[in-house]
């Protein structure tokens, strides 16, 4: 419907040509149906989500110092091959999270739906009032993704952690080696 709506939109404006309507039908490409985004995951993200508070480092150490069963989930992809992560490049994360890789893109397959679903029940132990953190790199949606995906299944304490494992390390604070936790079914 909005993509029909932009012709008509764009001639109420004065001053915009086409190529702007191009650009816009190009920006409306970067998202699926349901408001992910599917594409372009490494480049700026907005400043907030719907149904989250978005956090910066010293925010999230508050939070983490306030309330210790707050559920850390790093979503930052992880090469995928013949049924298993394939550990082509080292990876860190927060003290402490649970590594659901692949699951902040834009179009999850049943099973990777299923695999964050089933994580996130495991990890909240059923609450969903429990405050979960969703978080990737800095300038990257899997985060965004994720944390809006948390809140479409219920969950209603939701954090982004917007500069994720950059800004973490930026501010000199530890990250560890991490393992991602393996689908179901897998070796």
């Amino acid at each position: 419907m909005l993509r029909s709506l932009l012709p008509l939109l764009f001639a109420a404006l004065p001053g915009l040509g086409s190529p702007l309507i191009a650009s816009a039908e190009e920006q409306l490409a970067l998202f699926s149906a349901d408001g992910y985004r599917q594409t372009q995951y490494r480049s700026p993200t907005p400043p907030s989500i719907e149904g989250a508070q978005t956090l910066d480092t010293a925010a999230l150490q508050a939070l983490l110092e306030a309330q210790p069963d707050v559920v850390l989930v790093d979503v930052y992809r992880s090469q995928w091959l013949a049924g298993r992560f394939i550990d082509s490049e080292p990876h860190a994360n927060l003290p402490g999270s649970l590594w659901l890789a692949n699951t902040g893109d834009g179009d999850l397959q049943p099973e990777w739906a299923r695999y964050f679903s089933d994580n996130l029940a495991h990890a909240s132990q059923g609450n969903l009032e429990r405050p979960i953190v969703f978080y990737c790199r800095s300038d990257c949606w899997l985060g965004w993704n994720a944390t809006r995906r948390a809140h479409a299944l219920g969950y209603k304490t939701l954090y982004w952690y917007r500069d994720g494992v950059d800004g973490w390390e930026q501010a000199g604070l530890p990250l560890y080696p991490a393992t991602p936790k393996p689908l179901p079914g897998s070796d």
